[in-house]
């Protein structure tokens, strides 16, 4: 475990020293490239401030809730998608159709639907969550071997009961996998949610930042986004690993 938590550090560690390097060489200018430091210390002036901890609570708040629901939703879609070949007729061209819109392209149509509060924030990042748990356990629940369906209805399986008693069970593997790729998506769809109106989280920070030319908190607020989702991927996956145990 300790091996492993040290070769994990080793690339990270000498991405650190190769932009500490490049910043004391002068490759790019400061207001480009600004050295470690002067982004530890903007750190500091957030914590000082008292402005940081708002930032992460908020952002962590928004994806957690939103990859809830989208989860809730993929799973419950992908289910009946990969338990019927009609609904997955009907419903599947659309959808992967729809998956295909960008993220941002939501952005002013939520706007107009649900004004400039916390649902559009909401429902964009669910949006984000939903696509990748939605087809992984469609293609999983597609590709289960029939006999098990046949064993389970044998035994007076069927609709939510054979999905929820046997499907489900039998594809854990490639469900924890889309949950996974769900949060994942779910971080990477919260900075164009967090364009919407916001004045909080770690979008809001990004984007500000780029405004005011504060490239050392835009490279803490990249960094900060990268940690968060490391740390809730983790999570995620200890829960899997005891899961399949």
């Amino acid at each position: 475990m300790t091996r492993r938590l040290a070769a994990g550090l080793l690339l990270p560690l000498l991405l650190l020293a190769a932009w500490q390097w490049t910043a004391s060489r002068a490759v790019f200018s400061a207001a480009q490239l600004p050295p470690p430091g002067e982004v530890l210390d903007a750190l500091g002036e957030l914590i000082r401030r008292g402005e940081l901890w708002h930032h992460l609570a908020i952002s962590t708040q928004r994806v957690l809730i939103s990859f809830a629901a989208g989860s809730v939703l993929g799973l419950a879609l992908g289910g009946l998608v990969g338990l019927s070949r009609t609904a997955s007729a009907l419903l599947s061209p659309t959808v992967q159709a729809i998956r295909a819109v960008p993220s941002l392209a939501w952005v002013p149509l939520l706007l107009l639907w649900l004004g400039i509060g916390e649902t559009p924030k909401i429902v964009l990042v669910a949006i984000g969550a939903f696509f990748p748990v939605y087809t992984t356990v469609s293609a999983a629940l597609a590709h289960i071997d029939p006999h098990l369906v046949e064993v389970g209805r044998a035994y007076g399986r069927s609709g939510v009961r054979l999905l929820a008693e046997i499907l489900f069970p039998a594809a854990t593997p490639a469900i924890l996998s889309g949950l996974r790729l769900g949060l994942a998506q779910g971080w990477l769809f919260l900075v164009a949610a967090e364009l919407i109106a916001s004045s909080m989280g770690l979008g809001f920070l990004l984007i500000d930042s780029q405004n005011t030319g504060r490239t050392d908190v835009m490279l803490l607020a990249i960094i900060l986004l990268a940690l968060l989702g490391k740390l809730t991927d983790t999570g995620l996956g200890l829960a899997e690993r005891r899961l399949r145990t």
